[in-house]
């Protein structure tokens, strides 16, 4: 059953790889791929037993795949003290443009959801 889930994971990143090469080319593949898993699994309705098992599996080795990315910041911290205010200034830009816009979509969400409340 691993072996399936594995399969059907590596499928979805090929699909998504695909149609970054033919359609797609500013997006990465696997974003992709991941996309079009998560619209699979909310048409079907939910995970199957083998695709479970494999991402089990696959977070137990999670850490493993974040200490590349970690080497690759520590060789380039001189770059990064450069830049630093740089990237604070855009860190705190971001995370206030992403509370307002998500403020703005959860009072949204709200008032859709109490209308749908108000004509049940």
């Amino acid at each position: 059953m691993l072996l399936r889930g594995l399969s059907w994971l590596v499928a979805f990143q090929l699909a998504g790889t695909v149609l970054n090469v033919l359609f797609f080319p500013v997006l990465p593949g696997p974003i992709i791929g991941l996309v079009l898993l998560f619209i699979y699994l909310a048409v079907r309705g939910g995970v199957s037993e083998p695709l479970n098992e494999a991402a089990s599996s696959l977070l137990r080795y999670l850490p493993l795949l974040l200490v590349p990315p970690a080497v690759g910041v520590m060789v380039h911290v001189a770059d990064i003290r450069a830049d630093l205010w740089a990237i604070i200034g855009a860190l705190v830009i971001s995370l206030l443009v992403s509370m307002v816009f998500i403020g703005w979509l959860m009072q949204g969400l709200i008032k859709r959801q109490t209308r749908h409340k108000d004509r049940l």
